[in-house]
């Protein structure tokens, strides 16, 4: 993006935002976003089908033996019955599914949500099919009803719709909501006079990410569950590189991987030489979540982007209930919670997932990394967030699972990132990338067969607030090139106190820890020119200087304190 467009998202973003929070005073954070994140929705389809209409206007009147939308005016005996003719064949539903376009039933388009919102309580609405007069009950269930409709013309979209109406807020509040997301042009914006590239996908797509990280931070613990930082997702997707394949995330939240991915795929299009538009053909999405508000913010993230997705018949538990058991994916990624405790069932007990060995009942994380082994293709790749105590504990069996899955040489890299990156969590965490194949034989990739990566990418990133850590694109960029240069055998060295490539033999010697730290070393000192000798005789004497000094200021303080019983 240019720097007006990314001005305008930021604008854009404040404005919402700040609407959206004036529900923070009756409603808490993990409530209010249903609301909100239904209106952005609501809103997205709106604006997608609207512009869609247009486009088919413009088609239906233009004269050209090669289209076949083409409606002659001479058809037709009037104006009047020209331009009914026109209105009905706009409501025709295949013209907008054969452009992946949802159907928005006339009393679901946001139009009719800004006009009838207002209305007094009571007032009649429309008649339904029988001829019954339907009358308005609150700005609420006039949501409600335009989220039903929507699902019902939808069969995607079936079951994954939040209703609102369970929140009881009072009609202004979500009028003014309404009046918020209507006073913006999500489609051909201008701002500051200059017309924008922007697409009403890109803008609200943007929006909805920014809107769960909000609501991620205002939750704080809780909001981890469904988001992940922004700026670890890039990272992951960036060293994994999706181009074309099958992509999974067992813990998907609400689906940061997938659209990471998908922005990959665009931001790189240029470089690779093929149309996004066509490559993303090449990627089928694959998800799984446990959690039931969750998995429909997911599906929603993924609708508002036009990413075509499986994320199973339900919300399910990943261990317990796989919703994918033949899935072998390409790319796997995910972040799932740290160090869960209460996961185990006996059920579990000779699962054929456990090839490495049984994980401990009492902590998942092994659990996770063999699960998404198990649904890893031959020759696929995949990356998991895990806390820094998995590449070290010996505990329950952790320390012999890990032991075989260095031996199978699975593990390929290992990424040790700062603290203070998770806004639910300090547990400090790692990057695990694993790999089936290292053989060399698949892409642009060198035989890294009994080598693994280790990168410290402890002393990156910068503080966005007093509390939370980021990386910068720059940040981003170090690593993912430092780890392909070492994939590809070309322009790859050890920087000390940052990276290593490390053999088996050497990593069996710490007793198959997989600590960054204790491979990479510290960072080389510059040399400043001072000898070592003169170097220590002028510390020395500067700490002395500072202790003497100590001396004389404890006095000072002591006689000052006189009337307390010291003497000066």
């Amino acid at each position: 993006m240019n720097t007006t467009e990314q001005q305008f998202l930021k604008e854009l973003d404040d404005k919402l935002w700040k609407a959206a929070d004036k529900l923070r005073a009756n409603l808490d954070a993990a409530n209010y976003k249903h609301i909100v994140l239904g209106l952005i929705f609501l809103k997205y389809v709106s604006d997608a089908f609207e512009e869609r209409q247009q486009q088919l206007l413009e088609l239906f009147q233009q004269e050209d033996d090669d289209n076949l939308y083409y409606l002659p005016r001479e058809d037709y005996d009037s104006d009047a019955e020209y331009q009914e003719a026109l209105r009905e064949e706009l409501e025709q539903q295949d013209y907008y599914a054969e452009a992946n376009i949802f159907w928005v039933p006339k009393h679901a388009r946001w139009i009719t949500l800004k006009e009838k919102a207002i209305l007094p309580v009571g007032s009649v609405l429309w008649k339904d099919e029988a001829g019954n007069e339907v009358k308005l009950r609150s700005v609420s269930w006039l949501i409600d009803n335009a989220l039903e409709e929507i699902e019902k013309s939808n069969a995607k979209l079936k079951g994954i719709l939040n209703r609102i109406s369970q929140y009881q807020l009072d009609n202004d509040k979500l009028i003014g909501l309404i009046n918020s997301f209507s006073d913006t042009s999500f489609s051909n914006p201008v701002f500051k006079g200059e017309a924008l590239n922007l697409h009403s996908k890109d803008i609200l797509g943007h929006v909805y990410e920014y809107f769960l990280g909000q609501f991620a931070l205002a939750e704080g613990k809780q909001g981890g569950q469904y988001y992940t930082p922004k700026s670890i997702v890039t990272l992951i997707v960036e060293m994994l590189e999706p181009y074309s394949g099958r992509v999974y995330d067992p813990a998907m939240g609400s689906g940061g991987f997938f659209v990471s991915s998908d922005k990959f795929i665009e931001e790189h299009a240029a470089e690779q030489h093929y149309d996004p538009a066509e490559q993303r053909k090449h990627i089928s999405v694959y998800g799984q979540e446990s959690n039931p508000t969750t998995w429909k913010l997911a599906a929603m993230n993924m609708a508002i982007r036009g990413i075509d997705f499986n994320f199973g018949k339900k919300n399910a538990d990943s261990f317990l209930d796989d919703q994918h058991p033949d899935l072998r994916a390409d790319f796997v990624m995910a972040n799932p919670p740290f160090n869960i405790k209460d996961w185990w069932s006996e059920s579990l007990a000779d699962d054929v997932r456990w090839k490495y060995g049984t994980p401990p009942k009492g902590n998942a994380n092994f659990g996770w990394i063999q699960h998404m082994l198990h649904h890893l293709a031959p020759t696929g790749s995949m990356a998991l967030l895990l806390a820094n105590g998995s590449m070290s504990s010996n505990t329950n069996n952790e320390g012999e699972i890990r032991k075989r899955l260095i031996e199978e040489d699975l593990v390929e890299c290992m990424v040790a990132l700062p603290g203070q990156l998770f806004t639910n969590t300090q547990i400090p965490a790692c990057i695990w990338f694993l790999t089936k194949d290292k053989s060399g034989k698949v892409g642009k990739k060198h035989d890294r067969r009994d080598d693994i990566l280790f990168i410290d990418a402890r002393n990156l990133g910068y503080m966005k607030d007093r509390v939370l850590r980021d990386f910068t694109t720059d940040d981003i960029r170090k690593v993912a090139d430092t780890f392909h240069a070492w994939q590809q055998g070309e322009g790859y060295e050890d920087v000390p106190g940052f990276c290593a490539s490390v053999d088996f033999q050497e990593v069996a010697k710490h007793d198959f820890v997989l600590t960054p730290g204790r491979y990479v070393g510290a960072p080389d000192q510059e040399d400043d020119g001072e000898p070592f000798a003169d170097k220590m005789a002028r510390l020395t004497e500067q700490l002395k200087a500072q202790f003497d000094e100590s001396d004389r200021l404890e006095a000072a303080i002591k006689c000052n304190l006189g009337g307390l019983g010291y003497e000066c």
